[in-house]
């Protein structure tokens, strides 16, 4: 039995959380008798999970102190200082972990850097899977440092073939290495639960409109300002429609104070954190991606499936793959003026949207966790 071990400490509420626990338990649910799974618990980021994670046989490794309530998690600045923190106080503890445990594989999803440099700087007997999602900022020294680890790496996995081709242009791992691997975002039976769940929408302030929905973090990446801005260009012609955004994050004061600003609290409403998302798609006219870069979102796909219409940018990498260059929606050029505005009323006047939709659902079973675990299992027996 080879012990996979998967280091992914998440600071907020985000994709990966999800991306992270559905490969583990995937792999242990549909290959159990082959593999022992481990979470590294960083720093206290999976303890609210434990309870759930040993229902489905994985085991969770303390690394260090509960200092995880401490960090400072909202804006750029902040989380580097957190990232920072992690990678000194974790050094030597996952130094430990490593060279006593000896796991067969190490599956990294986040602050790589630190097992990366770990395994440069020290003889541990274990396979590194660097998995990379989006198109990571190359300055010289993580250029530099990736391509004096390439040679021990066993593995670089990519969400989308965007992303993968982009990275082989920089000639600095092995092709061979370098392969897809899509992201579990769907937990078929977990989702199928959630989604027939009988409970209603219980804000009564836009009861009587359609809604379009758009989901996450409030930072620069999701592009919130802009989608702002270019739905109150339609909303003031077509006023029976709102827009709902969940999420938390450092631009909600900004968002909000341009939303007041314009006079726009009747059509945009800041719905803060949610955990079930889903009542809201139910009735949704459709969902709305306008983010700077995805690769290709879990919310994306999570749309998709649950047979919500979707409109989004044409930002890299993901979503203009996922949806077969417009043949599964609606996309629009990325951050340009008036671009989203002109794809909310062609949706309006749209014909052959079941159409799209069914090839969007089609698109998105192959980001289950079955699937996924699948394709992870042949990289591991490789």
């Amino acid at each position: 039995m080879k012990n996979i071990f998967y280091w992914s400490p998440c600071l907020s509420n985000i994709g990966t959380i999800n991306s992270t626990l559905n490969s583990a338990i995937g792999l242990k649910k549909y290959f159990k008798e082959n593999y022992k799974v481990v979470i590294i618990n960083v720093c206290g980021e999976w303890d609210k999970y434990r309870v759930y994670l040993k229902k489905n046989n994985i085991e969770i490794k303390d690394l260090g102190f509960n200092y995880f309530k401490f960090l400072p998690k909202e804006g750029y600045i902040f989380s580097r200082i957190s990232y920072l923190i992690i990678f000194i106080l974790s050094f030597l503890p996952l130094k430990r972990l490593l060279l006593k445990n000896k796991p067969d594989h190490l599956i990294l999803h986040l602050i790589t850097s630190l097992p990366l440099f770990i395994m440069l700087t020290n003889k541990v007997d274990t396979n590194f899977i660097l998995r990379i999602s989006g198109f990571p900022k190359l300055n010289f020294i993580r250029k530099l440092f990736w391509k004096k680890i390439s040679n021990k790496i066993k593995y670089i996995t990519f969400p989308s073939y965007g992303s993968l081709e982009d990275m082989k242009l920089q000639k600095i791992f092995d092709e061979k290495k370098m392969i897809f691997l899509q992201d579990p975002f769907i937990n078929v039976s977990k989702f199928n639960e959630i989604f027939k769940n009988k409970e209603k929408v219980e804000n009564n302030f836009f009861i009587d409109k359609k809604y379009f929905i758009a989901v996450g973090r409030l930072t620069k990446q999701k592009n919130f300002k802009y989608l702002i801005k270019e739905f109150s260009k339609f909303c003031k012609i077509n006023n029976n429609y709102v827009l709902l955004i969940f999420g938390e994050g450092e631009e909600k004061n900004l968002l909000n104070q341009f939303i007041i600003k314009n006079k726009l609290q009747n059509y945009i409403y800041l719905m803060g954190y949610q955990k079930n998302v889903m009542n809201y798609m139910k009735k949704a006219e459709a969902f709305i991606l306008s983010s700077l870069w995805e690769d290709p979102g879990s919310v994306l796909i999570e749309s998709a499936y649950s047979n919500l219409y979707i409109i989004s940018s044409d930002c890299k990498n993901g979503p203009k793959e996922f949806l077969s260059n417009g043949n599964a929606g609606l996309l629009f050029k990325s951050n340009r003026e008036n671009k989203l505005y002109e794809s909310l009323n062609l949706f309006l006047n749209k014909e052959n949207l079941f159409k799209q939709k069914v090839l969007a659902k089609k698109n998105s079973k192959t980001y289950t966790m079955f699937q996924h675990s699948i394709k992870l299992n042949k990289i591991l027996i490789n």
